[in-house]
């Protein structure tokens, strides 16, 4: 049997983010399949901007106001915004929450 290679914090980052989805989404969401770190926001999710908007809302009540999902697709040209991973937005909560708690301690 293989180790998973996530590290435990992404897993639970991405199991978080994939509660949010369904919440913002609907059930049917899951219908794509497993929600994994090569999901795409666009191609395999198909999420409308109102569905962005109310997971960034999701995504600061639960991480916080560091954890800007609006600010980082800002960011990103579009081509990048299409071709954004659940992944990719996993990782960004990971680096923002631990110098979070790097600062506070």
């Amino acid at each position: 049997m293989a180790a998973d290679p996530l590290p435990a914090r992404t897993r639970t980052i991405l199991a978080e983010i994939t509660d949010m989805l369904v919440s913002v989404v609907g059930d049917e969401i899951l219908l794509v399949g497993e929600i994994t770190c090569a999901t795409t926001f666009n191609d395999d999710l198909a999420l409308e901007s109102i569905e962005f908007v109310a997971l960034a809302e999701l995504l600061q009540q639960r991480y916080g106001p560091s954890v800007d999902f609006l600010g980082l697709l800002a960011e990103k040209d579009i081509d990048q915004i299409l071709a954004m991973t659940v992944g990719e937005l996993a990782a960004h909560i990971g680096r923002v929450t631990l110098a979070d708690q790097a600062c506070a301690s």
